[in-house]
């Protein structure tokens, strides 16, 4: 939550000061900068949306909680860094380049963008720490590859997209300046929103995953599992399921348990495990047991 409200604080005011700067300037890299950033404004809106729809309570229609809501508006801010960041940068940048022209103070928009790339670093920052302090020393790409909090993914790969793209929209201006060719303005228009294209692909791909339906986290899947083996209760663990609903995991365990002649004491055995398996992974919301005695 509070990576978004980084993101959501920094690219607000980045937002209204590219729009100025671009309607001052006539830079057309500058245009898909300001696109780009109320785009992403949009996009953290939805991701807060979609973590307030996650926290309702199960109901008849929807028993195992709304959870997945997150994935659906992470989907949805994928699309958007598509159409609307990504497809509108490139469409500027080739109307630039059919109808060259000359920038007007260039300076203001390089002012922008420099003050701009601090307050993206600093968002990114405030991202990054999130993520340490809940992979600790995990690489990045790692984490991008194995994490199911959605809203994470998203909201890295926008603060280095909007990095990258603040990046190359100002060193296409100080081109411009230095050539007085205003093509490579549009360049970097074109630049900006083929980097917003790949990032949306890549968002995209992983929150389709999360769609579809993944179980948990490698690392927290081996750890349930080692758990359930090391139970007195569990004479055997014949499989172990898990499935990512959000923040919280459903889980169904088939074993065969070491009390096998009293259905009291095989019931008690099995509240027993299914209480303490919560209680020692507390994103663990839902467990259904199912005890046999083969595989």
């Amino acid at each position: 939550m509070s990576a978004i409200i980084y993101a959501l604080s920094a690219n607000a005011g980045i937002a209204a000061s590219k729009a100025v700067a671009a309607a001052y300037t006539g830079s057309s890299a500058m245009l898909a900068e300001a696109v780009h950033s109320a785009a992403d404004c949009a996009n953290q809106l939805l991701l807060l949306l979609g973590i307030r729809q996650a926290r309702r309570q199960p109901t008849p229609d929807h028993p195992l909680g709304f959870g997945k809501a997150t994935y659906f508006w992470s989907f949805m801010v994928a699309i958007m860094l598509f159409s609307l960041g990504g497809a509108f940068s490139i469409y500027e940048g080739v109307h630039k380049l059919s109808h060259p022209e000359p920038l007007a103070n260039p300076w203001v928009a390089i002012i922008v963008l420099g003050v701009g790339v601090l307050l993206e670093a600093w968002s990114l920052r405030g991202c990054i720490h999130e993520i340490r302090e809940k992979a600790g020393d995990m690489p990045l790409w790692r984490y991008f590859r194995d994490s199911r909090e959605s809203e994470l993914i998203v909201v890295m790969g926008e603060d280095i997209a909007a990095l990258a793209g603040l990046t190359l929209a100002l060193g296409a201006i100080l081109l411009s300046l230095a050539t007085g060719n205003p093509a490579f303005d549009a360049w970097g228009s074109i630049a900006v929103g083929a980097l917003l294209v790949v990032v949306a692909i890549g968002v995209g791909l992983e929150v389709k995953a999360l769609l579809i339906g993944q179980s948990a986290e490698p690392a927290a899947h081996a750890a349930m599992e080692q758990w359930l083996r090391q139970r007195p209760e569990v004479e055997t663990l014949y499989n172990l399921i898990s499935f990512q609903m959000g923040s919280y995991l459903f889980v169904a365990v088939k074993a065969r348990m070491a009390e096998q002649q009293s259905a009291s004491g095989l019931i008690d055995q099995i509240n027993a495990v299914q209480d303490a398996l919560k209680a020692s992974f507390p994103d663990v919301r839902w467990v259904f047991f199912e005890p046999d005695d083969k595989g």
